[in-house]
């Protein structure tokens, strides 16, 4: 499971103005914008530990807005503004100071943190003596420089027990929604976040239910948790949360959990673990790679500009690659032939696509093909159903699992029943039926 450190953005999208002001957003590269800001805020004759101490405040600040994605879990459509009332005085256009620009080449990628926590500290900061705050100050950093303090003392005589993070990587920013409505059904480590998430906000508003599976799937824990947060502040009750929902269940965690704070809940290094489905490539195997095997096989069969591949192998190897490639040249995508969430993203709507367009030659094993969701217990419907029925035959002709009633409801029986399929191919017994389950489930009933 992939665990999401905080990364330096490449660029960071910066408001002309105020939040609400009619103004444009402009894209710079992060580098830039740190050495903007520091051009504007601090002196070049200050003392170079002073400078390089508001340097370090200044980016763990800016990631602080990037990291928690603050202003677009408000609903706004940049990651910070210029305006020295919310954020950090920008001004397009403004030539830097040669001391420190060369400071902020230097420290760029490097923030603070505060105690055990993941996320970039919210170093707030004022110059001192206009202004006056709980974080540093601007004009007494320089007193502290030339005591002969160094960077970290400095920062430390502020924010107490902080420390930095040395050489973060670089990469392209992306947003934590997933790109498609998450719903009963969807799957991934996003999900997990969300559960997170939901839990942490439940906390402070106990009608909430919580969600007791600790699992990447949607299930009706989650649905009927989703359903009471949208009822209690006032979004449209579906269950499914689409981008509004999304963003506003990150605004309230970032609220109980006081993330833009000197004095922050924070985020643990065990809840950072949660966040993004896994990048897929050659050498992984488990329990995605049966998933991604299963759905890609189907594309292809159906498909003749895609290769097809052998669902006998449960390793992304070579095959599975070229595959990859093949999807990602046919829609548009990078082919790198790494699976990405992007990538994700199309190969199950592809997938989807394929089925709702099968040629009627095959109508009469459709059911056999997987439905496109996770099923769980609680689920009910037509899906629930096929699977009841391909569990029948095999208890009838084998008895080797628990018998099932079929009623459309995902009950308990039919989750025995499962579990015991998982247990007898050595997959991951959770009683949830993915695609490599359903494979496994539908070639069984045609035992005999």
């Amino acid at each position: 499971m992939a665990i999401r450190i905080p990364i330096i953005p490449e660029e960071i999208i910066v408001h002309l103005g105020d939040p609400d002001e009619k103004a444009r957003n402009i894209t710079v590269p992060f580098i830039e914008y740190i050495k903007n800001v520091a051009s504007g805020e601090i002196y070049p004759n200050w003392p170079l530990d002073a400078i390089k101490a508001n340097v370090l405040a200044q980016i763990s600040f800016a990631l602080n807005r990037v990291y928690n994605e603050w202003y677009p879990s408000k609903g706004y459509n940049f990651d910070i503004t210029s305006s020295p009332m919310y954020d950090q005085s920008f001004v397009e256009n403004r030539q830097f100071f040669e001391t420190i620009s060369q400071v902020v080449d230097e420290f760029f990628n490097d923030y603070l943190v505060k105690d055990e926590q993941v996320q970039p500290f919210f170093a707030m900061y004022c110059d001192g003596r206009v202004t006056t705050c709980d974080g540093l100050s601007q004009w007494g950093s320089v007193s502290l420089a030339n005591q002969g303090k160094g960077p970290l003392d400095i920062l430390r005589n502020y924010y107490g027990n902080v420390n930095i993070v040395f050489n973060a990587p670089s990469e392209e920013n992306v947003r934590s929604y997933p790109g498609f409505p998450v719903e009963i059904g969807t799957a991934g480590d996003f999900v997990r976040m969300l559960n997170m998430q939901l839990n942490r906000i439940g906390q402070n508003y106990p009608a909430i239910p919580v969600i007791l599976n600790d699992s990447p799937y949607f299930t009706i824990e989650t649905e009927n948790a989703v359903k009471k947060f949208q009822e209690i502040f006032n979004l449209p009750i579906t269950g499914v949360v689409d981008k509004s929902t999304w963003y506003r269940i990150k605004y309230l965690y970032n609220a109980v959990k006081k993330i833009s704070d000197l004095y922050s809940e924070g985020i643990s290094i065990d809840e950072a673990t949660l966040l993004f489905n896994k990048n897929l490539q050659v050498g992984d195997s488990g329990q995605y790679i049966k998933t991604l095997n299963y759905l890609i096989n189907v594309i292809s069969y159906f498909d003749s500009s895609i290769p097809f591949l052998d669902l006998s192998e449960d390793i992304f190897n070579d095959d599975t690659k070229q595959v990859v490639v093949a999807i990602q040249n046919k829609y548009g995508l990078d082919s790198d032939g790494i699976v990405d969430s992007e990538t994700w993203k199309v190969i199950k709507e592809v997938y989807r696509q394929t089925i709702r367009d099968i040629p009627s030659e095959y109508y009469v094993v459709l059911n056999e093909f997987y439905p496109g969701r996770f099923l769980s217990n609680g689920m009910s419907g037509d899906d629930i159903i096929n699977l009841q029925k391909f569990l029948y035959i095999i208890c009838k002709n084998t008895g080797s699992i628990p018998g099932v009633v079929v009623n459309g409801i995902f009950d308990n029986l039919t989750e025995q029943s499962v579990r015991a399929i998982q247990r007898k191919y050595n997959l991951e017994e959770n009683g949830v039926v993915g695609p490599a389950v359903w494979y496994r489930i539908v070639e069984e009933s045609k035992e005999k």
